[in-house]
């Protein structure tokens, strides 16, 4: 027999409105003892309350959404499994995963869904320039954290913002083929410009600036994605290794967006007959498990993935939205160089090097 709030208030010797405070959290004022004996009474019967009637009694219920650009970027599943086993274990909360494809329409339609069915808070991931429609989700009474992205410089925000340092990242894996002689570097990435690719760009800048190669460096776009969004990405990668290939003075040292699109990026030039990392260099950004086990290994910036996930959940959580934008701060977490196969110093050198070797061995 399933045990009612009645049997609880019955047990612990407390009225019903004393375990419905206990339930919702409102225990502020209530005695050591008093709590104890509910909680206590709760174990005993195991007692679950209705979460239909929770929901219909605040108008809220115990899940998190969470919106992402696409699940078949591993990525993305990386990051939504880190936070579905945080927000269950630390807070009970369970979680709700929509698509938007990076797509404005889809995630204002998707917001509309989550407050329509109870759903109070809400993880962003997505970095469009444009905000305004989450902004309108916490005035209705949402609490809403955006990943990738930071506030407007200028502008209030009452949206929480948890990001990487994507510039350091990209300026990270730019000086990682910079120390191995590489000169001319290019950035590869995809038409549309979010907060996050614009940062990674800046840095990739700044570390060809730095070893006064800006004019060698280039910025490599791969065209737009289709309806699947980031799935695709590896594809993109692997199409544009084949317009690389064809480049009459074609860059020794590539950094990729992110690690999918350098997985492409090696896939097409192995099918153009190029090598990596004897003709091209390649490094990417993520860490996704893949790029350990792509062939030959990634060497890739490594983010903090379950930090920056914890972060937000704890941050989505809050009672409410933060009241201005100095509340807001962003959380940036900087990433760290996984060496992995993928980077050698570019072709002149290793013949130099190699011809020093005969050389040597024919002296002796």
């Amino acid at each position: 027999m399933t045990s009612t709030i009645q049997d609880v208030a019955r047990v612990a010797g407390v009225s019903v409105s004393t375990v419905s405070n206990v339930l919702n959290g409102r225990t502020d004022r209530m005695r050591s003892e008093t709590l104890d004996r509910v909680k206590s009474a709760i174990a005993t019967l195991e007692y679950r309350p209705s979460k239909l009637a929770q929901q219909l009694k605040t108008g809220h219920t115990p899940l998190l959404g969470l919106l992402v650009p696409s699940l078949t970027n591993p990525m993305y599943g990386h990051m939504a499994r880190e936070i579905e086993s945080y927000a269950q274990q630390k807070y009970e909360y369970r979680l709700l995963i929509g698509s938007t494809y990076r797509d404005r329409t889809q995630e204002i339609a998707f917001i509309e869904d989550l407050l329509a069915h109870g759903v109070r808070r809400v993880i962003v991931i997505s970095s469009l320039a444009d905000e305004r429609h989450l902004e309108s989700a916490v005035e209705r009474g949402m609490v809403v954290v955006s990943y990738d992205r930071g506030a407007t410089p200028g502008k209030r925000s009452r949206v929480s913002h948890v990001m990487p340092d994507n510039y350091a990242a990209a300026r990270l894996a730019t000086s990682h083929l910079i120390a191995q002689g590489h000169q001319r570097i290019a950035f590869v990435t995809v038409a549309g410009m979010t907060m996050s690719r614009s940062a990674k760009i800046d840095g990739f800048h700044a570390a060809a600036d730095e070893a006064g190669l800006r004019d060698l460096a280039q910025i490599l776009d791969g065209g737009a994605l289709d309806e699947y969004g980031d799935g695709v990405i590896a594809e993109v990668g692997r199409a544009t290794a084949h317009r690389i290939a064809a480049m009459a003075d074609r860059p020794t040292g590539l950094v990729a967006l992110n690690d999918l699109m350098a997985i492409g990026l090696i896939a097409g030039l192995r099918e153009v007959g190029l090598q990596v990392p004897q003709d091209v260099s390649v490094v990417g950004m993520d860490g996704i498990y893949l790029a350990g086990l792509s062939n030959p290994s990634l060497s890739t910036v490594q983010l903090p993935v379950p930090e920056m996930m914890r972060a937000m959940v704890d941050r989505a959580m809050q009672a409410e939205a933060p009241l201005d934008a100095s509340s807001s701060d962003q959380v940036l977490h900087s990433g760290r160089l996984v060496v992995r196969e993928s980077v050698a110093a570019p072709p002149v050198q290793q013949r130099q090097v190699h011809v020093q070797t005969s050389q040597e061995k024919t002296a002796s």
